[in-house]
């Protein structure tokens, strides 16, 4: 059985591509071998900056003879779809059998497929792949048609036994498949021939080039780690600028260079990302004080003076990238310090945030209502959070900012401290933008966590009032995440929060900012009212009252809150809550059939609602409750519908005629007796525990008693024992939301 090699040889392919890229040659070569009957034992692709290769192992000499019989119309059917038959199984009517079949005869196409040799199978594989190749970008060079993302220079293509090595015959555009490559484009470029995957292996590492980009990177790491050891010093951890720069070099050579002096004072986060940004360096930092001291950079040449000219020219580069930054630092902390971060944040009323919600100012401004109105709900003052709120976001407008967008938020605590705000507040222009994914650190000081639960909820509300929605896969704005944000903010703080007020009152200011009104002190009010206590026609009543003239018109239109904008958004914070709640084993029904209960925005009481339920269903007491309660909930509504009266009072213990009927009476007394009181502690642990101690009692009542008695006195008593069951049960939860 054969191994296959192939190799495509180009000009410098960008390193952001290339793991895909083998990805996909391994993937459209070995699916177009397996489709074409050749099978192999195993595969394996690689990648260096000017060549994609692929080996193939033990694959079929040729691909088996295949024999099928298709099932065609009868002999007597119309001309037409004989015709249609013979085309669709590539047959003549000659080829075809008749047979004698149940319908009568019928006519049987034989398709026979001889084998084919691997060679050939390779070429006509191999030129598709590389045709219709799924490059990001691509190109076309010379007078050829081929796209490829860099000139394409070479192929080989190489079928090897024990018997040899033998060329596949390919042409693709002028390029003919050989046996031929080149190494290192410096060190080691003369063209050698290969016989074998491990032939072209040993070779091309003789000839400076490293295959494997984990073995790179491997090397990449253990030189750079290695010299910041010999220094005192330790590595900064960047294992995508680690995957990035092996994609860069064949043979990795580590070269550590000093940063200079004058530079030492910048923060480390300006000087890591500066490097990594610009220059790709890795920082090197003293562990002890956390000051970023030296970088580390991947030479793709050994030199005579071991990299001495390489890096005093790295250097040279570095020096004026970091003067620019230096320049930048200097000048934004001369005006925190001498105008204070409003300064920026007025510039940003220039800023549009979203042509349908006005500028980055406005939004601060409403984020700032917010906040100021979520701090005593999260523990937080509120001069403290309104001041947080107000100042940052005003690092958008340094210039480092500009320079290093990915610096927001960080450069806005360094500001803070340096304009001399109090520490929760310059503690909050970092954090505030967090959590920004699922593994993300989730803030915990309340100042902070006021100011991120405003930000994010202002979003939310904010494109809900202009009608953009994440629709399917698309979320250009990023609302998911807010979302999420929102749900580990109260989740991982443990607030009690009642989010339908806050969202109800942002809804509210956004129409207020639409509208342009400027009674701000009398709206305030009213959206004070509404985030605190929920109240809305009284609200806008009162407000409406107290304006001089004609109150605005689209103020008495929102008198009568319509629920449907602030019921959407809750429930796609719900649908989130359930994706963050399914990765912790908690089941979608059970959310659902916790979201079926009063306070449903209340997440943190939701969630241990919904912790509880689980845990209950996961017994099996609390299991078979469930179709117990189910059982019982299915015959009550059937006897309602066919009655049309309600069962829902009036079970007497002095009807009972049987031993397991009396028992239910004094289980669901207790049962009552544990769960009411529990509920009101909001212990759910407690009264669902009661509640699946009835599936004993439940249980017994269903084998020993028939519900629909002749007795009409009894067969009532017996449904309203019944809708007990219903009503003590759906205290809890909504069983019937519940699967199984």
């Amino acid at each position: 059985m054969p191994d296959l090699l192939i190799e495509l040889f180009s000009e410098e392919i960008p390193a952001r591509m290339q793991t895909r890229a083998a990805e996909d040659l391994k993937k459209l070569v070995t699916d177009g071998l397996v489709e074409a009957g050749l099978t192999y034992a195993g595969a394996a692709a690689f990648s260096t900056p000017r060549r994609l290769t692929l080996t193939v192992q033990g694959l079929l000499a040729a691909s088996p003879a295949t024999r099928e019989e298709r099932r065609g119309p009868k002999v007597d059917a119309p001309e037409k779809a004989i015709e249609g038959f013979l085309r669709g199984a590539g047959v003549s009517r000659e080829q075809c059998e008749e047979r004698e079949d149940k319908k009568g005869r019928v006519l049987f196409a034989i398709i026979e497929k001889p084998g084919r040799p691997a060679a050939e199978i390779v070429a006509e594989v191999l030129e598709k792949t590389v045709r219709n190749f799924p490059w990001p970008k691509s190109m076309r060079w010379g007078a050829g048609t081929l796209r490829w993302v860099r000139p394409l220079h070479s192929i080989i293509c190489l079928l090897s036994d024990e018997q040899g090595a033998e060329v596949v015959p390919l042409e693709i555009d002028g390029i003919a498949a050989g046996k031929t490559t080149r190494g290192h484009r410096f060190m080691g470029d003369e063209a050698f021939e290969v016989s074998s995957f491990d032939d072209y292996e040993a070779k091309l590492k003789h000839a400076k080039v490293v295959l494997n980009p984990a073995e790179r990177a491997d090397t990449i790491w253990h030189d750079a780690t290695n010299r910041a050891f010999a220094a005192g010093l330790e590595v900064v951890d960047d294992r995508g600028l680690l995957a990035e720069v092996s994609g860069l070099v064949e043979w990795p050579v580590v070269l550590m260079g000093e940063i200079g002096e004058e530079f030492l004072q910048l923060p480390p986060e300006v000087l890591q990302t500066s490097m990594k940004e610009h220059q790709k360096f890795f920082s090197v930092k003293n562990a002890a004080s956390g000051q970023i001291e030296r970088f580390v950079t991947v030479a793709n040449i050994e030199t005579a003076d071991d990299g001495a000219t390489i890096l005093a020219g790295n250097q040279k580069v570095l020096s004026a990238r970091l003067s620019d930054a230096k320049f930048f630092w200097e000048n934004d902390l001369r005006v925190a310090k001498s105008e204070g971060l409003t300064a920026w944040t007025e510039r940003l009323g220039n800023v549009t945030f979203h042509n349908k919600m006005g500028s980055q100012k406005a939004r601060i401004e409403r984020i700032a209502a917010l906040a100021r109105e979520i701090a005593p709900m999260v523990g937080a003052d509120a001069a403290l959070a309104e001041q947080a709120a107000l100042v940052a976001k005003a690092d958008l407008s340094s210039e480092m900012v500009y320079e290093f967008p990915e610096l927001q938020g960080l450069m806005g605590r360094y500001y803070a401290e340096a304009a001399g705000l109090p520490g929760e507040v310059a503690a909050a222009c970092q954090e505030h933008y967090s959590p920004l994914g699922p593994s993300d650190d989730v803030p915990a000081a309340p100042v902070s966590v006021a100011v991120a639960l405003a930000d994010k909820l202002d979003t939310l509300t904010g494109f809900w009032a202009i009608d953009e929605k994440p629709t399917g896969s698309k979320d250009p704005f990023a609302l998911r995440r807010a979302a999420l944000g929102v749900i580990r903010l109260v989740l991982n703080n443990g607030l009690r929060l009642h989010l339908d007020r806050l969202i109800d009152a942002q809804l509210l200011r956004h129409q207020i900012d639409a509208n342009g009104d400027r009674e701000q002190a009398l709206l305030e009010d009213m959206l004070r009212e509404v985030a605190q206590h929920g109240v809305f026609g009284s609200a806008v009543r009162a407000v409406i009252d107290q304006f001089e003239g004609d109150s605005p018109e689209w103020l008495a239109q929102v008198e009568n809150h319509s629920p449907d904008l602030s019921d959407d958004l809750l429930s796609f914070i719900h649908d989130r809550l359930k994706v963050h709640l399914r990765d912790e084993g908690i089941r979608h029904d059970v959310i659902d059939a916790c979201l079926a209960m009063p306070n449903r925005d209340d997440l943190a009481l939701l969630v241990t609602r919904a912790t509880a339920l689980s845990e209950t269903l996961a017994t099996e007491d609390g299991g078979n409750l469930v179709q117990g309660f189910k059982r019982a909930n299915n015959i009550l509504t059937q006897a309602e519908e066919k009655d049309g009266v309600e069962y829902s009072f009036g079970a007497d213990p002095k009807f009972a005629e049987s031993d397991e009927e009396k028992a239910l009476f004094a289980a669901l007394d207790k049962a009552e007796a544990e769960i009411k009181p529990a509920m009101e502690a909001e212990d759910f642990a407690a009264a669902m525990a009661a509640m699946a101690a009835l599936r004993g009692p439940i249980d017994a009542f269903f084998e020993a008693v028939q519900v629909n008695s002749d007795n009409q006195v009894v067969r009532r008593n017996r449904l309203n024992l019944l809708s007990r069951i219903r009503q003590i049960c759906l205290q809890v939860a909504d069983l019937t939301r519940v699967e199984g």
